[in-house]
């Protein structure tokens, strides 16, 4: 009686403190735990299986646990010009590993070493992307999902260049369409992650060794449609995050309230030690219900 006399004196509205009941999350905790592993590059060779698992298993001994894992591209060592039969013993090796040592749901995309590009064989009906997006049970090499109340936007970053020889990093008038659609139909109360295999803005490509006068960047090493990107994103203020790997560096830029985290790659410099002084890992990101986050870079 007590308790509904004070209900009734303060208008029926009830403020309960924040507990966190088993299975609720309160404000101040996490929707959501993502681990960012990107650039594995496996193959049969150089402890590269051994030390993939590892690295899982690091990540599932995370605490709190680790809900999802984004991987970043460049699954396998090298599909570029090698033959069908390397090709499958790769992926073999891959559904191997993650079938027995990996029990969390993994989102893909593509990095320019999943794909097929053996200039001999154009002909070939598993010639470019359709190769891996098969291995990968993906129907396109972009696409998004929703989960927690975050909203996910993998893209296809690598292209053909102009010559048809090697690969440029852009989104093409049809993804950017399908990008700028997807972001118009989003309610704008709900965050947005989008991960790409090349950068879409880092400052790793101004490391170089003994720079003379300029900096030499090539399209392959960040996106070449940047500032059309930027600017699209500029317009939908729940564009929180962009993760990228490929560079094999670790860094993070923030432009426009925008945080562009590239990590640093599992395999390292292609399991042969550190790539510069970035050591081989993976990141780990808390999503907030509110949009916010925080990351770090693991060396597992």
């Amino acid at each position: 009686m007590e308790r509904r006399k004070a209900l009734k004196n303060i208008g029926g509205l009830l403020v309960l403190p924040a507990i966190g009941f088993a299975g609720v999350k309160t404000a101040t905790q996490p929707v959501l735990r993502v681990a960012h592993l990107t650039d594995v590059h496996l193959k049969n060779d150089l402890g590269a299986p051994e030390r993939y698992t590892r690295c899982l298993h690091h990540v599932q001994q995370q605490h709190p646990k680790v809900d999802l894992i984004l991987n970043g591209g460049d699954v396998v060592f090298d599909m570029n010009k090698e033959n069908l039969q390397a090709i499958e013993a790769q992926w073999k090796l891959t559904h191997s590993i993650i079938k027995n040592e990996c029990a969390l749901p993994i989102h893909y995309c593509l990095g320019n070493h999943d794909i097929w590009w053996d200039e001999k064989d154009k002909g070939e009906p598993l010639y470019g992307k359709k190769y891996a997006l098969e291995q990968l049970s993906l129907t396109k090499p972009y696409y998004s999902f929703k989960k927690a109340g975050w909203k996910f936007i993998i893209l296809d970053s690598v292209h053909l260049d102009i010559d048809n020889t090697w690969y440029i990093g852009k989104l093409g008038d049809e993804q950017f369409a399908w990008l700028e659609q997807e972001l118009k139909n989003t309610d704008p109360l709900v965050p947005v992650l989008v991960m790409s295999h090349i950068p879409i803005l880092t400052a790793t490509n101004l490391i170089e060794d003994d720079t003379v006068n300029k900096w030499v960047m090539l399209g392959g090493d960040m996106h070449t449609d940047n500032a059309k990107i930027i600017g699209l994103f500029y317009k939908h203020p729940n564009v929180k995050l962009c993760l990228s790997g490929h560079i094999h560096l670790r860094d993070k830029v923030v432009y426009n309230d925008v945080t562009y985290i590239c990590n640093g790659s599992v395999s390292g410099a292609w399991w042969k030690g550190n790539r510069r002084e970035t050591a081989a890992g993976y990141g780990l990101l808390d999503l907030y219900a509110d949009g916010s986050f925080t990351e770090k870079y693991i060396n597992y």
